[in-house]
């Protein structure tokens, strides 16, 4: 795991009452761009999503400023 995919790990595991349930695949586009897709317990589906979508941008700013970090661009896809 990079440091990308531990920043979203952390995060979620975090957030959640089942972290255990929290599961990240990470693939690659062919623009280089990482996608990380979020899986979690549906019982949790509302933490990490949050009011209006709130806490998943707030998800989404934190992995992308890791990503930068690290000199790739990363998004985050929360699949249901």
């Amino acid at each position: 795991m990079d440091m990308t995919s531990d920043v979203l790990d952390f995060i979620a595991k975090n957030l959640v009452d089942h972290p255990d349930d929290v599961d990240i695949t990470t693939t690659e586009e062919e623009d280089g761009t990482i996608v990380l897709e979020l899986r979690v317990h549906p019982d949790d589906m509302g933490k990490v999503i949050g009011k209006r979508g709130r806490t998943a941008k707030a998800i989404r700013t934190m992995v992308k400023a890791a990503a930068t970090r690290e000199g790739v661009n990363a998004s985050v896809e929360i699949i249901e």
